[in-house]
């Protein structure tokens, strides 16, 4: 049987928005995934939890936004464990539930360039490929430069690449992936919330809906 090649995608989603959706979608065309795991993180470690949502809204709006996408599926495994979500305990269970199969950690250029505060972020890096993706305000290429250049050898970029089922793919790779997301951020629609300013179209029409619903961000 075939290896089955599944992205995951973790985040607050605070909320999910139009550029996690796009983003989403381009790399699971770009490296041909056979699916891509949302997970919402339960508690994120390294961020300040005064403006995140309950975790069973921001579970429902995830499951609202990809309601229309037969390759995305919602993966509650950080939030069933409670606590803090760390990657490396998430990452072990995705292997169990799939295994012998080809897992992409797909992050932003952001949060790449913090990996050495993971936990047991060798570890990680270790036992699957890295989708690495733009962001507003950010050098891809700065990737290069992470914990000294100690990983820079394992580091591609596939802007030109064309990536076919076939390709190989190694644990340990990191690819670097330049993308045309929408630049939307989580920060600016709860922002704008707020202050009762316009985020039509930021998010997708059910979310909208369910946190006007529920008077998230307000």
């Amino acid at each position: 049987m075939d290896k089955i090649k599944i992205g995951l995608f973790g985040g607050t989603f605070n909320p999910v928005h139009q550029g996690h959706i796009k983003a989403a979608e381009r790399v699971q065309q770009k490296f041909c995934l056979d699916k891509v795991l949302f997970i919402p993180s339960n508690i994120p470690p390294h961020k300040n939890m005064d403006a995140v949502a309950l975790p069973e809204h921001r579970l429902n709006m995830v499951k609202l936004a990809i309601a229309d996408f037969s390759r995305f599926e919602l993966c509650s495994v950080e939030m069933e464990a409670g606590g803090k979500s760390y990657s490396i305990y998430t990452l072990k269970k995705i292997k169990k539930m799939f295994p012998d199969n080809d897992v992409f950690f797909i992050l932003g250029i952001d949060a790449f360039l913090e990996i050495d505060t993971w936990k047991d972020y060798e570890k990680v890096l270790q036992q699957c490929c890295f989708i690495v993706i733009s962001r507003s305000g950010f050098r891809l290429l700065d990737a290069k430069k992470v914990i000294g250049g100690k990983y820079g050898g394992r580091i591609c970029d596939v802007s030109g690449v064309q990536i076919g089922r076939d390709y190989k793919f190694f644990p340990g790779k990191i690819f670097l992936f330049p993308i045309n997301a929408l630049h939307v951020a989580s920060t600016e629609i709860r922002k704008r919330i707020r202050e009762g300013a316009s985020w039509e179209g930021m998010v997708a029409e059910r979310v909208e809906y369910y946190i006007k619903e529920n008077r998230l961000y307000q």
